[in-house]
């Protein structure tokens, strides 16, 4: 059998992503044990990038170097009562870091639909969850600490240099191999979670900021929006019978019609833990259907109305090739990269079928209806958007580019992918 230079099998780091998309193309696989390990070995390295869950659907993460998993280092969880916040091991994945989080009275203020993801893969794309108060998750990072290209140890803190910060959270993997990761605590809470049927497309609005944390699913065929999944505080009253013209879903659901609901966080009201409601799926449970592709577009909440009008009139060429579309808000925030800088979004979010050659001229339709609005794709997920294009969307572009020629100067975490968007 093939072994991993510190002599772990290769079985050990997973040689597809997690959709099964994405081959990765390195010529070696590496799990080590201790943060000294990793800094000799990124030190050693010429090209080298850092695998998580494998929940990203491009070839960002991937490299023809050296493959690194971070999930063989000490899986830390420090708690600082008096500051609020908390220090993980970047490759934890959050929903394991939630759990220990309630047992002590403490929750993170948002997760994604997914708790099977890693923290510092999360947070390196900008991933988010939903809420219109609520940034994503990279938000809620407070200090991170990295090991840069020359294999020193780097830690950087919100509080001391704000404005480089913003530039380094949501890094796409580029300026270091993240190890650990603080982030800001609210008190532990509880959410119930309310399934509704049939929203007509003119409550969207007022559908979207009715709760905590809300999700609206959509498959482009039918007249109304399919599902309303509202997340809200345990103690707020439930939604009326007749909440917009919607029913009450009478048995829990799945967003992707024919997938098993036991997969998916409890619902009907029963109240719950924040991160037992916050998630779509269970930690220990497949998430969405596996066997498929994923794009999503962030765009101006305000140009929402008109973004989806422009959609609809290719919603005939996406409903074959469509599980499940969702919609969800995200806050404004001052991260550099983030898909979120200074903007309230709405998030658009695509659930393809796992056939790339199916999805491309539908993915291409959609991007040629949504350029009016200047959509900020997902940076994990399947785009063709023009790079010169996306670089005027965000004005701190040219600040993140010189930030990684300064990190990074030979481009040793550099990957075709990210060439595309970075030129070296």
């Amino acid at each position: 059998m093939t072994t991993t230079s510190t002599g772990e099998p290769t079985a050990l780091v997973p040689r597809r992503n997690w959709a099964g998309n994405v081959r990765y193309a390195a010529r070696r696989f590496h799990r080590p044990t201790s943060t000294d390990e990793l800094r000799a070995l990124v030190a050693g390295s010429a090209r080298l990038r850092a695998v998580g869950t494998g929940h990203s659907f491009n070839r960002l993460g991937d490299t023809d170097g050296d493959l690194v998993s971070l999930a063989g280092l000490p899986p830390e969880i420090e708690l600082d009562r008096e500051r609020g916040r908390v220090t993980v091991a970047g490759a934890l994945r959050y929903g394991d870091v939630a759990a220990h989080l309630h047992t002590r009275g403490y929750a993170l203020a948002n997760l994604a639909s997914l708790p099977h993801i890693s923290v510092a893969g999360a947070v390196a794309t900008a991933t988010h969850g939903s809420g219109q108060t609520h940034g994503n998750l990279a938000t809620s990072v407070a200090a991170l600490e990295l090991v840069t290209a020359d294999g020193d140890l780097l830690r950087v803190d919100r509080d001391t240099d704000p404005d480089t910060f913003a530039g380094l959270v949501v890094n796409l993997g580029a300026l270091g191999l993240v190890t650990r990761v603080t982030l800001d605590l609210v008190p532990a809470f509880e959410l119930r979670q309310y399934v509704r049927l049939g929203l007509p497309w003119e409550a969207l609005d007022e559908a979207l900021g009715s709760a905590y944390s809300v999700s609206v699913f959509t498959d482009w065929r039918t007249p109304l929006l399919r599902e309303v999944w509202r997340k809200q505080r345990a103690e707020q009253p439930p939604p009326p019978a007749d909440w917009l013209g919607t029913t009450a879903a009478d048995r829990p659901r799945h967003p992707v019609l024919g997938m098993p609901a036991e997969n998916c966080t409890p619902q009907l009201g029963v109240p719950g833990p924040w991160h037992e409601r916050l998630p779509h799926f269970k930690l220990g449970f497949t998430p969405s259907s596996g066997d498929e592709l994923q794009s999503e577009y962030h765009l101006p909440r305000a140009a929402a109305a008109g973004a989806l009008a422009a959609l609809d009139e290719v919603a005939h060429l996406i409903a074959p090739v469509l599980q499940v579309c969702e919609l969800r808000t995200v806050a404004a925030d001052e991260l550099w990269l983030s898909p979120n800088y200074r903007r309230d979004s709405l998030a658009v979010h695509f659930t393809w079928i796992g056939d790339e050659v199916a999805v491309a001229p539908v993915l291409a339709a959609v991007e040629e209806r949504l350029e009016p609005f200047a959509p900020r794709p997902h940076w994990g997920k399947v785009f063709t958007t023009d790079p010169a294009a996306l670089a005027a969307r965000y004005p701190r572009y040219a600040d993140f580019a010189a930030l990684l020629t300064h990190l990074d100067p030979t481009g040793k975490f550099h990957t075709p992918q990210l060439n595309r968007h970075f030129p070296r």
